[in-house]
């Protein structure tokens, strides 16, 4: 299963994309509530958006978001039938792809 939500709606020859990454994003400066030790940095480096083909954004992020973090932007353009495709990098080398298609 994913760990990527991926929502779209068409309004007015513009697309809303609404992304939800399930994702600890600890940045390493917590600690542990029963043994008090630190809790090792763990968050997304990278998030790649493309339409179709196409990239539209590839973004480098920091550990200071937060968990399980949510995006939202507005693209114009974007047709039905379009596929967008989010993928994600994190500084532990897992990864991540979700491809939704416009409706």
């Amino acid at each position: 299963m994913s760990s990527i939500k991926i929502r779209t709606k068409r309004k007015d020859g513009k697309t809303q994309i609404r992304m939800l990454i399930a994702h600890p994003m600890e940045h390493g400066r917590n600690r542990d509530a029963e043994t008090n030790a630190l809790i090792p940095a763990h968050f997304i480096q990278e998030l790649t958006v493309k339409l179709n083909k196409n990239v539209i954004i590839n973004g480098k992020i920091g550990a200071n978001i937060s968990k399980d973090p949510f995006f939202a932007f507005m693209l114009r353009g974007g047709n039905v039938g379009d596929k967008i495709t989010i993928s994600w990098l994190d500084n532990l080398g897992n990864k991540d792809t979700r491809v939704h298609v416009v409706k």
